[in-house]
């Protein structure tokens, strides 16, 4: 199953961790959607999108990058590294507009020091930690399962 992520990881490198711990397990192509706007994904049985949550959506790159490069009909999962809370809707639409099936989300959380965080030193020190982590290939290894790879 040849499959790929597209992220974008901005402040602490917390979704990059998960995307890169999940690459380097199971040989997934990862593109980081804040530096490649457009690539053809026509090749790929599976598709993922991970960023983590900015003002209660996903990073505006995955966003554009999913409307822009998200192939009709595609099975897709969903990754995002969070200080408050996850949220997938903003990709969701976008997902169902292309008739595309979601089959499976992760979450976890992510360091954040954004706005009045920075004040206190941040929340959710320390995440990903180890434990995210292997919840993150768990997550990807029970996505290939579910698809008999």
């Amino acid at each position: 199953m040849k499959t790929v992520i597209i992220y974008a990881s901005v402040h602490h490198n917390n979704t990059k961790k998960i995307v890169d711990v999940i690459a380097d397990e199971y040989g997934v192509d990862i593109i980081d959607a804040a530096k490649i706007t457009e690539k053809d994904l026509s090749g790929y049985d599976l598709i993922g999108f991970a960023s983590g949550i900015y003002f209660g959506k996903m990073h505006q790159a995955v966003i554009n990058f999913a409307e822009v490069n998200l192939p009709e009909d595609m099975d897709v999962f969903l990754i995002c590294t969070y200080g408050g809370k996850p949220v997938f809707d903003s990709i969701k639409g976008i997902i169902k507009e292309k008739q595309g099936r979601i089959v499976g989300e992760f979450s976890c959380k992510g360091y954040d020091t954004f706005g009045p965080f920075k004040l206190i030193g941040g929340i959710s020190k320390g995440h990903p930690d180890k434990n995210d982590l292997d919840n993150a290939k768990a997550f990807f290894k029970g996505l290939c399962k579910n698809r008999n790879l």
